[in-house]
């Protein structure tokens, strides 16, 4: 009997080391300081664009022939409706996205301050908006991209991000929250 009960305490210790240490990492990530709001949005059906155009080389050595030109085009296909999202984002001095994903792709431009993007793997990207100088801009790829942008500045930061996800009814699938940080990037919240 002494020795199920020691088992059975043995057994119990465990489980409870176990539960306390997957809850120190699981904590929710949800935003803090930092506000979305939608400027448009929009429903297309399935579209296929294709653009491009043949453009003078400044490094070209100037015979006209072909070094002397550059190739520049586009592609854009969806395969059913899509949602498109003009969206203002606005974040506090310390303010966080939380770690999330979107369902498609974003072009984001910064027009104020200073952005920190970490991806899951922990690498940092810093984006500066600086008056005068062409905005810096960014390409979230979306589709399992986690990442979680920050405001690591002194002053306020923004953006304006346009992003192209599956259609949604309920236009409720733009920003998918991710309820945990991810393992490589244990510290950034």
């Amino acid at each position: 009997m002494r020795q199920r009960f020691t088992w059975l305490v043995l057994f119990s210790a465990a489980i409870a080391v176990t539960v306390l240490s997957y809850s120190a990492h699981v904590r929710a990530t949800t935003a803090n300081g930092f506000k979305a709001t939608t400027i448009a949005t929009g429903t297309f059906d399935e579209f296929e664009v294709f653009n491009h155009s043949i453009l003078p080389n400044p490094a070209g050595d100037g015979d006209n022939d072909r070094d002397d030109k550059t190739l520049w085009f586009s592609i854009q296909k969806t395969k059913g409706s899509s949602d498109l999202y003009v969206q203002s984002n606005v974040w506090s001095v310390g303010g966080t996205t939380g770690w999330h994903t979107h369902p498609g792709h974003s072009l984001i431009i910064v027009t104020a301050g200073t952005i920190t993007e970490y991806d899951a793997d922990c690498n940092r990207q810093v984006y500066t908006f600086v008056p005068g100088q062409p905005a810096p801009t960014l390409v979230d790829p979306g589709h399992g991209h986690v990442h979680i942008i920050r405001n690591e500045g002194l002053v306020p930061a923004s953006t304006i991000a346009v992003q192209l996800v599956p259609y949604d009814p309920n236009k409720a699938n733009r920003r998918i929250d991710v309820p945990t940080v991810p393992p490589n990037c244990p510290n950034i919240q």
